[in-house]
């Protein structure tokens, strides 16, 4: 639960942050990257507590980053790749404390 809350939080932390006058655009462009998501569909289970998405999910695979941080740079594609880099940041970290907690509790 506390992963998906900071898909939620830390776009409207960056909003606040760097797009003050457009806070709320800003965060809902960055909420609509959660569409990126819609690739678990293709996963058999959906949902897999124990299951990385960075390099499983098509569109988690790590070559894409180089895209969605690129985005980041293109003032049209801006809120774009920062919500997808922000996303994608925050599965990888889920992963490695994933991982870290699996092999303790194991």
């Amino acid at each position: 639960m506390f992963h998906i809350a900071l898909h939620f939080l830390v776009p409207a932390i960056i909003a606040g942050a760097f797009f003050k006058k457009r806070l709320k655009h800003a965060w809902l462009i960055m909420m609509t990257t959660m569409l990126v998501d819609l690739d678990h569909l293709l996963a058999n289970p959906v949902y897999d507590p124990h299951r990385c998405s960075i390099g499983f999910h098509p569109l988690h695979h790590p070559v894409l980053f180089t895209l969605y941080i690129g985005l980041c740079f293109v003032p049209k594609t801006r809120l774009i790749g920062l919500g997808l880099t922000v996303h994608m940041c925050l599965d990888a970290v889920d992963c490695e404390l994933g991982s870290d907690l699996l092999s303790v509790m194991i």
